[in-house]
């Protein structure tokens, strides 16, 4: 997968995109914004600019392989250009890095375009990349999984389940929103273990959780399955995704079906879709599995899988209160995570979700689970870091976190980098708490 879109030494005419640390011509990430005054539109981002590919498209630039995704750029979201599939995607990525190329034969062509053509990101406003007909959330961050397990469960923290199946749950795709959107404190039933009864209000243990947006591209119909060998075809591109989680409403309403009220008030994500081709360079084979572990069923279990399945992804997570707005102080880092801890890779997840004859479609929405290490300080939720509560967490501005309070900004941000590749980006995964209604 790697070609002359990842050239280290290529460099746009976009002046922005110079050395940028997210959005280098190597990275081209695609989303869905509307200019000023303008309707949603596709469009790449390119440095501090965004490339509007339905002005492409109508200047006659996608020609060749590119195009066979000229009419699915012109649509106001990303879901016909994921059901194309790899191939048109990748053609469109190749001539997109062409066009952009300082040193490349369109560039005389192009610029003078510039001003039909770009938009400064920082004046537009950013929307989900697809329409979402569909959000499943999985579970397959392991020391997650061990960490919460384990408050519940000293000597017993992983169910018997969790190495052999892929564990998911159907979440609410009506309220995914992109990354600035508010956060409203949810309420509903919660019970303290000292209280004889539940009662009704606003959350008091909101969390957060760092996980990955895994979008479908192609999809499968009713019964048709995805094979493993084929299942990293249907991976179009990767966001950041921040799982919003009231504990206290989850503690009380997850037994016996699993998470309900307590997930589905809100989930975040970035809105730039980082496509596969773009993260070509930063794929890795997936950790060895603990001796003594037990091997993947065979329909979870491929070679390529084995040898490339798993993404080299740092992710860090800040916290940003509003006594440090008060300040002028910047957000402050809590933790930093890293992808290759997860136990199942994406192919691992679509293949089992299709396994039963479940269909997927384009711009269906899967999450990865919680990312967390083995270190009790790089963990992907506040729940881990303060220990359910039982040691808060030192700021910066002296106050302390058990978990999230009205005021507080979470700010997600992830870097991919590798000796001999440009590091890319994702943009950010933000959002501030309100008080509840």
């Amino acid at each position: 997968m790697i070609d002359e879109t990842h050239d280290l030494k290529r460099r746009s005419w976009v002046a922005s995109a110079e050395d940028h640390l997210e959005f280098p011509i190597q990275n081209l990430p695609l989303g869905v914004f509307s200019p000023p005054g303008g309707r949603p539109r596709i469009g790449v981002a390119i440095g501090d600019q965004i490339l509007d590919l339905a002005a492409v498209a109508d200047a006659g630039l996608l020609d060749g392989d590119a195009q066979s995704a000229a009419q699915a750029v012109r649509a106001p979201s990303l879901n016909a250009l994921l059901a194309l599939g790899k191939g048109p995607r990748t053609a469109l990525r190749r001539r997109l890095s062409a066009l952009l190329d300082a040193d490349g034969p369109s560039r005389a062509r192009l610029q003078p375009l510039a001003k039909r053509l770009l938009h400064h990101a920082a004046d537009c406003e950013l929307h989900l990349p697809a329409a979402i007909g569909d959000y499943t959330d999985f579970y397959a961050g392991i020391h997650h999984a061990v960490n919460i397990g384990r408050q519940f469960r000293p000597d017993n923290p992983l169910l018997p389940n969790y190495k052999y199946v892929p564990i998911g749950y159907h979440g609410r795709a009506s309220s995914v929103r992109p990354s600035g959107a508010e956060v409203l404190r949810p309420s509903g039933q919660r019970k303290r273990p000292e209280d004889e009864a539940p009662d009704f209000g606003p959350s008091r243990r909101l969390d957060y959780e760092v996980e990955l947006g895994l979008w479908i591209g192609p999809g499968c119909d009713l019964g048709a399955g995805i094979p493993i060998g084929e299942a990293i075809d249907h991976l179009a591109g990767i966001s950041l995704l921040n799982d919003w989680s009231a504990r206290d409403l989850q503690a009380w309403e997850y037994q016996p079906l699993g998470p309900f009220l307590a997930k589905s008030f809100v989930t975040t994500i970035s809105p730039w879709l980082v496509t596969l081709e773009a993260l070509g360079p930063f794929r890795r084979a997936p950790l060895a599995r603990p001796e003594g572990d037990p091997a993947p069923l065979p329909y979870l279990t491929s070679a390529a899988d084995q040898a490339s399945g798993a993404f080299d992804i740092a992710i860090e997570v800040a916290i940003h209160t509003a006594e440090a707005r008060r300040r002028g102080l910047p957000p402050e880092r809590l933790s930093r995570v890293q992808a290759l801890d997860l136990y199942w890779t994406p192919a691992q997840l679509i293949a089992h979700h299709a396994s039963n004859g479940c269909n997927l479609n384009p711009g269906d929405l899967l999450g990865t689970g919680t990312i967390s290490t083995a270190d009790p300080g790089a963990v992907g939720s506040m729940m881990e870091l303060s220990v359910g509560g039982r040691a808060p967490i030192p700021l910066a501005t002296g106050e302390t976190r058990s978990f999230l309070e009205d005021g507080d900004e979470v700010v997600m941000t992830a870097q991919c980098r590798r000796e001999g590749a440009a590091p890319i980006g994702f943009g950010e995964c933000r959002g501030r708490v309100a008080p509840a209604r």
